[in-house]
């Protein structure tokens, strides 16, 4: 799980991608531009491609303001898509290691 107090990569989403995995669950977290505002895009696949080699219809993304709350929201909704799907991200492992 991501802890929130730890998770603070608002400096480096402006200027990089930033992404990671937790047992399964690969993210990636940049800044798009969304109504002439700028906004972190929060996406997440399964193990075990990258997020341009996985298919568009494994992917889920949500949008969220480009600020240290919106940072926090990203954490909060990680650590639920990775609750919520927790099989899934299990399997995706089980795959990866056949």
């Amino acid at each position: 799980m991501i802890d929130k107090e730890t998770f603070h990569p608002l400096n480096y989403i402006k200027k990089e991608e930033y992404s990671g995995s937790m047992d399964g669950m690969r993210y990636m977290l940049k800044k798009v531009k969304a109504e002439d505002e700028d906004r972190i895009r929060v996406t997440i696949w399964p193990e075990p491609y990258g997020i341009n080699k996985t298919p568009e219809e494994e992917k889920q993304s949500v949008d969220v303001p480009l600020s240290a709350q919106g940072v926090e929201q990203a954490a909060d909704w990680l650590n639920e898509q990775y609750v919520a799907q927790e099989e899934r991200w299990k399997e995706s492992l089980r795959r990866t290691w056949v």
